[in-house]
């Protein structure tokens, strides 16, 4: 009967991949049978259907891999559910990239190449070709061993490797290169400490006051508004301005009278909601799941509406170069091109997401609702410095690094309260045990303040008598070291992070060098 089982498993795990590639591959067919009728055939029309094929391929990939970041948080928080999350990422995802994806989209991207140098159309093409299915291959690998990588850098490193197999290494900007290697420095780090700060922040306001549900109150309309500020200016900057030009300050000012307002309807919402709770910190997490679910859509929004130009900009460049014959450094996007890649990353997410979803939302560290806000705020908060700061950053390093970022803030306060515990213990070490634990269970529901208080009140009653020093009671203390971050994702990550643009360069040379090798006469 075991055996069995484990062949029924094994079975359904066959039936359900099977089902997964069987769909993806039914979708290039239909962007190559798509392509082959818009084409007049010949050498250009082949090229402009393998083209379509590997964008196509490419933006299956992109929402396998990038969306997980602004659903795995809310996922994993259980706020929404695995299903709903991939419904909610694939609509809002393909929206963005439909409505605000922009007219207009730099072909050569962020300037990481001269075209200038680029011999002639032909070699043009060859380049875009192998920077997407170079970018598209590292990214499907990536995907397969749980490792959220930037599918930015990945087709800049496409974009670097195919124009210096062409032209040569004085082909590539050097100063851009160098940013997009701070970047793996920068989005982490930002990140990280405006996600661990707003946890502080929750933490010291609210979960450890006596009073929970009065501080929620205060504090929860405060939170949700700044994140309607955050999350209105975002999509200002992101979105809509690819619609309409929307200057930095006017997105601010619609920032603001956003959080107003919803400021205004949160007040009473959270009053009626914390009657019904005990004063518990744990009541909290149920007052921050509307908000999450709403950050998921405007996260998926904002990526779609940005992103969608790793899928389709080298793609509208090559449709670009064949049906005007020549190179441009801009090429407008056909809603066809727009479409390959919105449908492709709604796709690649709904069969292939999951993984990533599950590896950002509970892999790395455990994730409660208030964790996944500071994850979210995060995300919204550093675009919006790094873009006015000409920092450049990614949004996948820096939600993963709001997500490492609450995980060590967690192991640090626990080590913290371990220690403390242990001190207690130690200066009522000759105590009555009841009164012992007392003491405790009154510093337990104390809030910050008053604990502070208990302990410096503690050690100076105690200090006269005893009978070893400092030092020696450090020596006999033992060492608490809390581990809430899993360290083997940290460097499979972190490793993936560093490799990307190398790893998708290499590869870009060896598919330019292979085309160029099948299409030279």
């Amino acid at each position: 009967m075991l055996r069995t089982e484990k062949i029924e498993n094994a079975a359904q795990r066959n039936r359900d991949e099977l089902f997964r590639f069987g769909t993806a591959l039914l979708f290039i067919v239909g962007i190559m049978l798509f392509t082959i009728v818009r084409t007049d055939g010949g050498i250009d029309g082949i090229l402009l259907v393998a083209a379509a094929m590997i964008g196509g391929y490419m933006a299956m990939n992109i929402g396998a891999n990038d969306v997980a970041n602004n659903v795995g948080p809310a996922v994993g928080s259980h706020a929404i559910t695995l299903t709903g999350a991939i419904f909610i990422a694939a609509f809002f995802e393909a929206g963005g990239a439909l409505v605000a994806g922009g007219d207009v989209v730099g072909t050569i991207k962020s300037g990481i190449i001269d075209p200038d140098l680029v011999a002639d159309r032909d070699t043009f093409i060859w380049i875009m070709i192998a920077a997407l299915l170079a970018a598209a291959v590292w990214l499907n690998f990536a995907t397969a061993v749980g490792a959220p990588v930037s599918t930015t850098h990945s087709i800049v490193g496409g974009v670097l490797g195919g124009g210096i197999a062409a032209a040569g290494w004085n082909i590539a900007d050097w100063s851009v290169v160098g940013q997009i290697a701070a970047s793996w420095v920068i989005s982490p780090l930002m990140g990280g400490l405006i996600a661990a700060g707003f946890l502080f922040l929750i933490k010291r306001t609210i979960t450890y006051k006596r009073d929970v549900l009065t501080a929620a109150n205060r504090m929860v309309p405060v939170l949700v508004a700044v994140m309607a500020w955050a999350f209105s200016t975002y999509l200002m900057l992101k979105g809509v301005k690819k619609i309409v030009a929307v200057s930095f300050p006017m997105a601010l000012l619609i920032g603001v009278v956003v959080a107003v307002a919803v400021y205004v309807v949160m007040r009473p919402h959270i009053a009626r909601a914390t009657a019904k709770l005990e004063n518990h910190k744990a009541s909290v997490n149920d007052l921050f799941t509307v908000p999450l679910i709403f950050a998921a859509a405007l996260l998926s929004f904002a990526h779609g509406a940005n992103d969608v130009a790793n899928a389709v900009g080298p793609l509208a460049g090559i449709n670009e170069a064949i049906t005007q014959g020549e190179i441009s450094t801009k090429a407008g996007i056909p809603i066809w091109v727009m479409a390959v890649g919105a449908i492709g990353i709604a796709l690649g997410l709904a069969l292939y997401g999951p993984k990533l979803i599950r590896t950002v939302g509970s892999e790395i560290t455990e994730l409660d609702k208030t964790r996944a806000f500071c994850i979210a705020m995060a995300a919204a908060i550093t675009v919006i410095i790094a873009s006015q700061l000409g920092l450049p950053v990614s949004s996948t390093h820096i939600a993963v690094g709001g997500v490492f970022g609450v995980g060590f803030l967690r192991e640090y306060i626990k080590s913290s309260y371990a220690r403390m515990l242990d001190d207690i213990r130690d200066h009522h070490a000759d105590s009555d045990p009841d009164a012992v634990d007392a003491f405790l269970a009154e510093f337990e529901a104390a809030d910050v303040a008053t604990k502070g208080d208990m302990l410096r009140e503690m050690k100076a009653q105690a200090a006269a008598d005893r009978l070893l020093g400092k030092q020696e009671r450090r020596g006999l203390g033992r060492v608490h070291r809390v581990e809430l971050v899993k360290r083997n994702l940290l460097l499979r990550i972190a490793t993936a992070w560093i490799i990307t643009v190398p790893i998708a360069a290499i590869l870009s040379a060896m598919f330019f060098f292979m085309i160029r090798g099948m299409m030279l006469p």
